[in-house]
């Protein structure tokens, strides 16, 4: 069983930054692809970023392409979302979710097997 905690969300200003950090549990994280996922009431969960088990590879949904970056530090069992220049649309509950077999970057929700509680990032304009 793997636990997820979400955390760093928050209320900022348009234009502003926040940093989401996502703590896995296990000795085994370090070897699962993780993905960010968002949600707004009355729509489905989308794709924001997924990075690989090293952090050497990245996707991106392309409204945030240029503004988030996802990374991990294993040693930490940590994966980071780097939020820069948010927007009011960006405001949303941010998922964190563990992809356990398979070594393939994917946006598709349904492929993720863990998933932890989330956290609300409101962007004020």
């Amino acid at each position: 069983q793997v636990q997820l905690v979400e955390s760093g969300g928050g209320l900022v200003q348009a234009g502003g930054s926040l940093r989401l950090s996502c703590a896995g549990s296990g000795r085994t994280f370090s070897t699962y692809i993780v993905g960010w996922f968002r949600q707004t009431p009355g729509k489905q969960r989308e794709f924001v970023a997924t990075v690989s088990w090293s952090g050497a590879t990245t996707q991106y949904d392309d409204s945030v392409k240029g503004r988030f970056t996802i990374s991990r530090d294993n040693a930490k069992n940590t994966v980071y979302l780097q939020m820069n220049s948010l927007k009011p649309e960006d405001t949303a509950v941010y998922y964190c979710a563990a992809k356990v077999i398979g070594y393939q970057l994917v946006p598709d929700e349904r492929r993720y097997d863990y998933w932890g509680q989330g956290t609300q990032v409101t962007v004020s304009s």
